[in-house]
Parts: structure tokens; sequence; C-alpha cells
């Protein structure tokens, strides 16, 4: 049992890890996506290319990588059980993949796409829930970087009134603490009023 848990851990850690916006870029003749704007590997950078469609593909497909592994094991290995943490913890994978990937020396994205893809496989009211608070923030700040960072603090809070166990709360918690580390940087150019806002 340990073992397929491991293996299953591995291939799901490894489909988070390809890195669509590095590919996709790359293949559409906008070179290495590291070499732009921020040089982060996600949905926004790739916006920072002035192409909306190819930040949509990219959106996309980061968010599947998160929803597909985890709707397959909630549906066909595990038979919904999101208030269980195994099914959980192996899904969540996926988005250490996308932040951590072994095609990149382990330096992917800030992960929220992929978390959303995740939310959305757990409970499609989470994943509303943090897309509507994400747009509004965005849209009032221009910053999507604290729009991450507000949706990413408040959606494990929802998880108490859907009556999550408290380990299930605790998991997103630290989950949700991990990729707003991630934005440490985005965080010290708020403070320093430095931050690149964003265009609709």
């Amino acid at each position: 049992m340990e073992y397929n848990l491991l293996i299953n851990a591995i291939i799901i850690y490894l489909i988070g890890s390809i890195p669509f916006a590095f590919i996709v870029t790359k293949i559409s003749g906008y070179g290495d996506i590291r070499k732009i704007g921020s040089g982060n590997i996600g949905t926004t950078n790739v916006l920072r290319t002035g192409n909306k469609f190819l930040a949509l593909i990219v959106l996309v497909l980061d968010m599947l990588k998160g929803y597909l592994p985890t709707f397959y094991l909630l549906n066909y290995i595990y038979y919904s059980n999101n208030n269980s943490l195994t099914p959980l913890i192996l899904g969540s994978m996926a988005i250490l993949g996308h932040i951590f990937p072994v095609w990149l020396k382990f330096k992917g994205g800030k992960g929220v796409a992929t978390y959303i893809g995740f939310i959305f496989a757990v409970n499609y009211i989470l994943g509303v829930f943090f897309v509507l608070l994400w747009l509004f923030i965005a849209f009032i700040k221009k910053y999507s970087s604290l729009a991450s960072i507000f949706s990413l603090l408040a959606t494990p809070f929802l998880m108490l009134f859907l009556d999550y166990k408290p380990s299930i709360f605790l998991f997103f918690f630290i989950l949700s603490a991990l990729l707003i580390f991630k934005h440490y940087s985005n965080i010290k150019r708020l403070i320093d009023k430095t931050e690149s806002k964003i265009n609709f």
C-alpha cells in the first residue's frame, strides 16, 4: 500500500512539474519565459508577453494539472472522500511539482493556478469562492499577487463552514501558507509600491 502511495505521489508530482508556461511560450516564438517580466513560469508572467490567449492556454493547462489527478483520486480511488487527508496530500503533489519542477532545476512558479484546479476537484464551492474573490480584488487593486494572497488566506477558513475536519483545515492552511511564502518577493514589492499591475 505504501509502495503504491509513493508511486502515485511521484506520478502526480511529475504531472505538476510540466512547465506549460515555459513550453507554450517557447513554441510560440516568445523565447524563454524566465527572461520575460518577473521570470516566473506562470500565467501572470505569460500575460506580460502581451498575448492574452497564450496566457489563457497556460492558465487552463496549469489548472488541469491540479484538477485531473485530484478528481481521479477522489472519484475513482477514494470515492469522493474529500474529508480524508490521503487523496488531498496526493493531489497536492501536483502543486509541489509546479512550484519545484524537476525539469527546471526545482525553480518553478507560484502554484496558484494549479492550486485552483486542485480545490475545484476537492469542492467546486471552494473553487468558485477563490476565483470570485481573486477577481474582485484583482479588478479593484490591479495586483495579481495581492488577489492571490488574500484568496489563499481566505479559502481554508471557508472550509470551516463547509464542515471539513480540523485536520483538513490545517492541511489547507499549511498549503496556502506555502504558496503565500512563494509570493515573498511580491509582498516586498507591494510594500515598496513597485509591484507591477495587471491589465485586463
